[in-house]
């Protein structure tokens, strides 16, 4: 075991602020998360966007979020949406996330239906949560936006996870 000196000689300690913005990055980047892509429809066709900030928030109602940024080009496209899907991609679905990411080819080739609610929905995604707007949340440089979820989809796999800035899997 290692005594408290040698732990805190190793550790990076800061305060996060406008000089160190990739220190943080990266420490956020110790946390493992799944990779979701979030659709919705808009005037002008769909819109998807690839997204790791989704939780569940409530269980009785079903609720759960996700944080656009702002300074996102399709922040307003989101924001304004009434309904919106959450797919929770697997392990081997890392082409839909980089069809969703900025520059991505979107929905060019990919396989799209459209749920009651007009939204572009992916089949065979690990888990979708079709969703209802609850209520957005300003937080600093993102939005909260929370969802009442009316519909779920879900299948057995493994889910494509996303840590220290690169896509990978779980090692059992």
């Amino acid at each position: 075991m290692m005594a408290a000196n040698d732990i805190h000689a190793m550790e990076a300690l800061f305060v996060p602020g406008g000089d160190n913005h990739r220190a943080y990055r990266n420490a956020l980047g110790s946390f493992t998360t799944g990779v979701t892509v979030v659709t919705a429809m808009t005037a002008d066709g769909p819109i998807g966007m690839t997204v790791n900030s989704f939780a569940s928030v409530s269980l009785d109602p079903p609720l759960v979020l996700w944080s656009p940024a702002k300074s996102s080009s399709r922040y307003s496209a989101f924001t304004d949406a009434r309904h919106f899907a959450i797919h929770v991609l697997g392990a081997d679905q890392d082409h839909l996330s980089a069809a969703f990411t900025r520059g991505g080819s979107g929905f060019d080739g990919v396989e799209v239906c459209f749920n009651d609610e007009e939204v572009p929905v992916l089949p065979g995604t690990l888990a979708r949560f079709e969703c209802v707007q609850q209520a957005l949340h300003d937080a600093g440089d993102h939005t909260l936006v929370i969802g009442r979820v009316l519909r779920v989809a879900h299948r057995q796999g493994e889910p494509l996870c996303f840590s220290g800035g690169r896509f990978g899997r779980f090692a059992v």
